[in-house]
């Protein structure tokens, strides 16, 4: 095997039934899904070309078969949201989300491909490859932007990508609208959260009322320019929105879980071509995040 072992044995057995199995067809031999399972991340995890992956894992061409096909037909975002569920029965989600984005830099490697200029990404279905893949020019060079809300603990609910220069803001109430957590039993799924801490990038009039709307509170600070447009109209700014100081405090188990994430290069850094491919390995990630919480909760 690779020179870890990324999963243990309570951690697999939670994913294990959702993985492809073998249909009793004749032909060649069906390959081992937690060798190729462990392969991907492997790959991500040190950032190397596909056919550079150990010998050990077998033929390259099949561990990328397998990420492709788990990428394009949701396999890991079905797996995401049985945890999700799992995770709701045992009160393991911490309902106090917060929201940001992280930028990775893209290979050479991934921009070699056609894109349309001026096309948004897909985030409404991130199974559908967006029209320019996810890979904009911003001022650092060609990027993906890697989005998320995750719970009080640090836990990915959400993720979406989009090209670089995308803003924070636009993707707010798009990832709301996505977050989605299935009852076990009978029951709702469970779609809106506690509080949303946010920085001031996602400060819009838009956003906050939608959270007040929906009964979210809102934990996001006020930037200056708006406090100023606020002041210079005097009683007709209304009153400056509630901050609470304490639970912004929170919002930093989102930095760390960016931080978590980029310990695999092949975040990191991009070089994958496509965005649905590059988005799945984030949310393999999210995946074992989760798994490894969930073996942990007595």
């Amino acid at each position: 095997m690779s020179r870890f072992q990324l999963l243990s044995d309570a951690q697999w057995s939670l994913i294990e039934g959702m993985l492809p199995r073998p249909t009793g067809r004749k032909g060649r031999p069906f390959s081992d899904a937690r060798t190729m399972i462990e392969a991907i991340a492997d790959r991500y995890w040190c950032g190397i070309a596909w056919r550079d992956l150990p010998e050990v894992f077998g033929p390259w061409q099949t561990v990328w078969t397998w990420h492709r096909r788990l990428a394009a037909d949701g396999t890991w975002d079905r797996i995401h949201a049985r945890l999700l569920a799992a995770a709701d029965v045992l009160g393991a989600v911490d309902w106090a989300v917060s929201a940001d984005s992280t930028i990775a830099r893209a290979h050479q490697h991934a921009t070699n491909v056609t894109r349309l200029t001026g096309a948004g990404s897909n985030y409404k279905n991130p199974l559908v490859e967006p029209p320019d893949h996810a890979v904009g020019r911003s001022r650092g060079g060609l990027s993906t932007k890697i989005h998320q809300l995750v719970d009080g603990r640090g836990l990915p609910l959400v993720i979406a990508c989009t090209p670089g220069r995308a803003g924070d803001s636009p993707m707010l109430l798009p990832m709301l609208g996505q977050l989605r957590v299935e009852r076990v039993g009978p029951g709702r799924p469970r779609v809106r959260p506690d509080a949303l801490r946010a920085d001031k990038a996602y400060s819009s009039r838009a956003i906050r009322a939608h959270l007040r709307e929906h009964g979210i509170v809102a934990v996001i600070p006020e930037p200056a320019d708006q406090q100023g447009h606020r002041k210079r109209r005097g009683s007709r700014g209304g009153r400056p929105p509630a901050f609470d100081a304490d639970e912004y405090r929170g919002r930093n188990v989102i930095e760390r879980r960016f931080c978590h994430l980029k310990q695999w290069r092949g975040l990191a850094t991009r070089y994958d071509k496509l965005a649905i491919t590059y988005r799945a390995a984030a949310v393999l990630h999210a995946v074992i995040a989760w798994a490894k919480h969930l073996s942990d909760t007595p």
